[in-house]
């Protein structure tokens, strides 16, 4: 596996690999790896000849009073995981590799932004968008990989795809679980023992909303009592929306997402459903 942690090592890198006619799969991550990551690894592996996974925590998305200096990292870690995924390539550039110098164009992740995680982090997709495009252009990948877990991140880079037409495709990953449910984050450490097992009420709660709006009922008082009483979290937000539009009106398929906030960490998880099946 080659660690990669300039641009113009990456691109000579890439120049070779498409020479030889190879297709490029991309898991872009922020470190600190779990079971996610690694699936996404390993979904890319048997699509793509060489899978590059990025690793760079980006400041360009968090805000003046977010975690950024506090985010995890342990790259030694992160390599030896990536490698046992099949990862060929880690390319873990600094900061000032990727932004050497202040950004003079801005990318606008748009309308659908102002909800869900958007609507309290002004600027964060902005963030999202401006590295993943970089990424995208620097690997050349004919394939990237996210998670469902990140599901507005995951609709607004589908949309940048899709807009600006990007000669690439997303791959979408299904949320990776603990044996209790929870969903699996980097942030997930920063629980404490009791915040820990108070989590997985999470996706209990999801579970029953989801039961009860199929029932044709407004699902977020319920839920919104349900989390107060078996959580000490607190709640963020509770939306129903249509996926991956992320408007009010449900078309085809829902998200019922939330967020609730422990002490030290911000947990986020989702169910999407196509209402007509169910």
């Amino acid at each position: 596996m080659l660690i990669l942690q300039t641009v113009g090592e990456l691109k000579e890198w890439v120049r070779k690999t498409k020479q030889a006619g190879h297709s490029i799969g991309l898991v872009p991550t922020m470190g600190f790896l779990h079971e996610g990551h690694l699936s996404l690894v390993e979904k890319a592996k048997a699509e793509n000849d060489q899978v590059v996974m990025s690793i760079f925590v980006n400041p360009a998305q968090f805000g003046p009073n977010e975690d950024f200096d506090r985010y995890p990292r342990n790259l030694e870690r992160d390599q030896q995981l990536a490698e046992g995924a099949g990862t060929d390539v880690i390319f873990a550039p600094s900061v000032e590799e990727m932004y050497p110098r202040e950004s003079q164009i801005k990318i606008s992740a748009g309308k659908q932004a102002d909800v869900l995680c958007g609507a309290k982090r002004p600027g964060h997709f902005d963030g999202v968008l401006k590295v993943v495009s970089k990424l995208f252009h620097l690997t050349e990948a004919d394939l990237a990989y996210f998670g469902q877990k990140d599901a507005q991140q995951l609709a607004i880079i589908e949309s940048l795809v899709e807009d600006f037409n990007f000669p690439m495709a997303i791959r979408r990953g299904k949320t990776v679980r603990e044996e209790d449910a929870l969903a699996k984050s980097s942030r997930n450490v920063y629980l404490s023992p009791a915040e820990r097992n108070e989590a997985p009420h999470l996706i209990k709660a999801l579970e029953m909303g989801k039961i009860l709006f199929l029932q044709g009922k407004d699902p977020i008082e319920s839920m919104t009592a349900y989390l107060t009483e078996h959580t000490s979290g607190k709640i963020d937000y509770i939306e129903l929306l249509d996926y991956p539009t992320l408007t009010a009106e449900i078309q085809h398929n829902a998200i019922l997402a939330l967020a609730v906030q422990f002490e030290k960490a911000r947990l986020i998880d989702n169910i999407i459903f196509n209402p007509k099946e169910n």
